[in-house]
């Protein structure tokens, strides 16, 4: 039996209304519209702008000086016969490439050992390995003089003890630099290595080991190959940072390398030799980036497998624990010496030092000088307020051309790439000449005024040198943040601008913050370029310090050492807990997940 479905009554039929009206159309957003294909264009122009007027173009005006009246002459002697342009071009490329050589063997090879083997005295290795990271390049130069040279103190030490003649096993020349070289940057090497090896497959290696390969065999085909993207990082790290190095060469008396020759040109006046040595300085460490970009490039070095990161081998043997136990005491001596002797000399006399293996009078009048003395106190003041200006500009600058190379998409990307971290393959020693050749006179970037002599050309020559780490920093801590995230507070009605601040900058507050405070560690600590511009009204505490030493007050250059290094070391704490905190990076990537 079939039911009929009832007749609505009228009551129940819906009336017939109208179509509903269409919504209003939406206003345009005020301010910057991300949609616009022109959006990418008006926020890059004037970060370009900044990187042309004070990186790019000051590199022309070096150039353009290297060129004038003697150009011809002054290049014709890096390429004809001996002279002290070529003997220095060749000394410095040869140091370079020595403390590469250098820097890797100890730098991989203590990696291998601390990240492959557990053995008595590791954790006191790992906790002390990164000090040298935490010397200024001028300091660090000056403990090991105090240390290894002539007048050191273990090399008359062992004179006094062995009863020689002359200071036993010193350090000078060419072996002092690349000394110093290899202790204060194998750090590089140590931590790119680390970060491979741990994050290393150990099948790979078990399968070499298990089809007959010997070790040698396996280090030359497996390890060394799957470590070459952090053996290439390692080595333009160490490369430009030997070719740019000037308190080495100075204190240990090598005088025919590049920036050597630039600050004698400079100091006598003759501006277009200088130019000329900054302009091959430069296209030498342009061309060994390239080169060793090009090497890295040629093939991939991805594993396809699997497997786990590797375990620590227990050494069980006793005399391998008692000689791993010897080494490590020993490591531990050798990487602590330098700051210790900082500190030693710190609390001595001025003046009192002189044939003393160690200094015989100790007071804390230095301390009390460099705080209590307006004149004293200046150059520590200078620092301060240089290295701020100049990390802020970092983070502004650094961080907005971050965003644009990670996030927009317009024509020359990586030409903005390759202009910020240009000024990272320039030596401290060019960047300077680039200012003082750029800002001699008064042009658009400077807004007609003359820079060189002025307070303004400190600040600015630490922005050029510094904005790629704020850069790197940020970059890296912007690719682990999902964009969608972005894109969500946009859709919700949040323009361009808020969207930024609110949620993507506040996810990479961590990254931006520790590239900030590495950029005003290294401005506090800069030498190279500040000893080419200052004035006397505008020392900082490294040429200080420089100025002291000629001045033969050592324990008032090594006060101000020591706050140097105490700085870094708070610094470097601060910073290690900030990266603690990317965690919110992480978790904000879970909500999209």
């Amino acid at each position: 039996m079939s039911t009929i479905p009832a007749t609505p009554s009228a009551a129940t039929v819906p009336p017939v209304t109208q179509d509903p009206a269409p919504p209003p159309a939406a206003r345009p957003r005020r301010g910057l519209n991300a949609n616009s294909p022109w959006f990418p264009y008006l926020l890059v122009f004037p970060l370009a702008l900044i990187l042309f007027g004070y990186v790019v173009q000051p590199m022309f005006a070096t150039f353009a000086e290297s060129v004038g009246v003697d150009g011809v002459a002054n290049y014709t002697e890096f390429v004809t016969g001996s002279g002290v342009a070529r003997s220095a071009l060749l000394t410095s490329l040869g140091i370079s490439a020595a403390s590469v050589l250098l820097c890797g063997i100890v730098g991989v090879a203590m990696a291998f050992l601390l990240k492959r083997f557990s053995f008595p005295g590791r954790r006191l290795i790992e906790a002390i390995i990164l000090v040298p990271a935490a010397l200024p390049p001028l300091i660090g130069a000056i403990s090991f003089q105090l240390l290894y040279s002539e007048t050191g103190i273990l090399p008359r030490g062992l004179q006094q003890l062995l009863g020689t003649e002359n200071p036993v096993l010193p350090f000078t020349g060419i072996a002092g630099v690349l000394v110093v070289h290899t202790f204060t940057m194998y750090p590089f090497f140590y931590l790119a290595a680390s970060a491979a090896l741990v994050g290393m497959d150990p099948s790979v290696e078990e399968a070499a080991y298990n089809l007959g390969a010997s070790r040698v065999r396996v280090w030359r085909t497996v390890l060394l190959p799957m470590l070459t993207p952090a053996l290439v990082s390692a080595s333009l790290l160490v490369f430009m940072t030997s070719l740019a190095s000037y308190t080495a060469p100075l204190l240990f008396g090598v005088d025919r390398t590049m920036t050597m020759q630039i600050y004698i040109n400079r100091t006598n006046g003759d501006l277009p030799m200088a130019s000329t040595y900054a302009s091959v300085l430069a296209v030498a460490s342009v061309l060994f980036l390239l080169g060793m970009r090009w090497y890295e490039g040629r093939r991939s070095y991805r594993s396809q497998s699997k497997g786990v990161a590797s375990h620590r081998r227990e050494i069980t043997n006793p005399f391998g624990k008692w000689l791993a136990l010897l080494a490590s005491v020993l490591a531990t001596m050798v990487l602590l010496a330098p700051v210790a002797t900082i500190a030693l000399v710190a609390f001595s006399r001025d003046g009192s030092w002189t044939t003393e293996v160690i200094p015989s009078e100790y007071t804390t009048a230095n301390f009390v000088t460099i705080f209590s003395d307006p004149g004293a106190y200046r150059p520590i003041l200078n620092s301060l307020q240089m290295s701020l200006l100049a990390t802020v500009g970092c983070v502004v600058v650094g961080v907005l051309i971050a965003y644009a190379v990670r996030r927009l998409d317009f024509r020359g990307r990586g030409l903005l790439d390759v202009a910020v971290m240009l000024a990272w393959a320039l030596p401290g020693t060019v960047v300077a000449i680039n200012l003082i050749s750029a800002f001699s006179t008064g042009n658009a970037f400077s807004f007609g005024q003359v820079l060189i002599g002025t307070f303004w050309i400190m600040p600015l020559a630490y922005f050029v040198r510094f904005l790629p780490l704020v850069f790197r920093s940020s970059s890296a801590t912007l690719a682990q943040i999902d964009p969608s995230l972005e894109e969500a507070a946009r859709n919700l009605g949040a323009p361009w601008w808020r969207a930024f601040g609110t949620v993507t900058l506040r996810l990479m507050l961590p990254g931006v913050l520790a590239g900030a405070l590495l950029a005003f560690v290294n401005g506090v600590g800069e030498f190279v370029a500040s000893v080419l511009i200052y004035t006397s009204e505008t020392a900082p505490i490294s040429v200080e310090i420089n100025n002291r030493m000629y001045s033969f007050e050592v324990g008032t250059a090594a006060a101000y050492g020591m706050l140097q290094v105490v700085l870094i070391f708070v610094v470097m704490v601060f910073s290690g807990r900030l990266q603690n905190g990317g965690r919110a990076t992480r978790e904000a990537a879970k909500w999209t997940a």
